[in-house]
């Protein structure tokens, strides 16, 4: 006998259970995604627990610890490997480590890829050019520093985003777990390494039955499905982001805090540093891995 999952349309009464048991205790504020960590390199049990409950019950936790802007990168790396996250993809803009240095730069091709600037960033997953086993399914922010104005991330929940989509009308599920649902033509990344095109669905299972989600905002060098199905489910999805979803969170990561995530939709405020400052410096891991909690 299969095994009951939430996420299949087909599996109506396994739906309406995780339903009930997802919104029973979801968080309803940031401060309630914040776990205080003495010390990153060995969690407490305590700790362990509140982060991978979050992780549980909204795929995301963010850490504070009392390190400030320690720039030591074996921060985030310890955290990221104690919930499973190893199998790092690294790109053409990382440092030599795989992780990368966001902050504003001019060298190179940095300037050129919105990352590396203080522009704001729209909604999307991280990834959502990379192809089949190349998936990002968990992703890791650090702050060393933060700007002196703005910098601000919006965080929501790909299972939420389904439930409210589902409870909408079924029908935008079918559409957004087509196959060809969102291409994204052959060319450059946001990292600058060129890639093929990359054609897929939004909502997708991975082996486990987890839901995973790939998702842009963008409006150039994307291509949706053109029937009716699959716009009326875009644009239901694009009201979800924009309007006053009660279960989108507001994070300010100061130094020393870190986000630490199944890859959920976010975005990036536009910010600013000053000229005799430091400037805002964020270190970002992308994993293959889903956390393991």
């Amino acid at each position: 006998m299969a095994t009951a999952n939430p996420f299949l349309l087909g599996d109506e009464a396994a739906y309406r259970q995780w339903r009930v048991d997802k919104l029973r205790d979801y968080p309803r504020s940031s401060a309630e995604l914040i776990v205080d960590v003495a010390d990153p390199f060995q969690l407490t049990a305590a700790e362990h627990e509140q982060l991978a409950s979050l992780l549980r019950r909204c795929n995301m936790a963010i850490y504070r610890t009392r390190l400030g802007s320690n720039p030591d990168k074996a921060i985030p790396r310890a955290l990221a490997e104690r919930f499973g996250l190893r199998r790092l993809d690294s790109n053409l803009l990382a440092d030599e480590d795989g992780l990368s240095s966001i902050t504003v730069s001019s060298e190179g091709d940095r300037p050129t890829y919105i990352p590396y600037t203080n522009r704001p960033i729209n909604w999307h997953c991280d990834g959502y050019y990379n192809i089949g086993a190349q998936q990002i399914r968990g992703m890791l922010l650090h702050c060393v520093q933060d700007a002196a104005e703005g910098g601000d991330n919006r965080l929501l929940d790909p299972e939420i985003i389904y439930l409210q989509l589902r409870d909408i009308d079924p029908a935008h599920i079918v559409a957004l777990m087509a196959e060809d649902a969102m291409s994204i033509p052959p060319g450059k990344d946001g990292e600058g390494e060129e890639r093929a095109a990359s054609v897929g669905p939004v909502f997708s299972l991975d082996a486990e039955g987890h839901l995973h989600m790939r998702y842009t905002a963008r409006k150039r060098n994307i291509a949706w499905k053109d029937d009716a199905l699959t716009r009326a489910a875009l644009a239901a999805l694009e009201g979800l982001l924009e309007d006053d979803n009660p279960y989108r969170f507001r994070a300010h990561l100061e130094p020393g805090m870190g986000l630490i995530c199944n890859n959920v939709l976010h975005t990036r405020d536009g910010f600013t540093d000053l000229p005799d400052a430091p400037k805002r410096l964020l270190y970002r891991a992308r994993y293959f891995d889903r956390t393991v909690v």
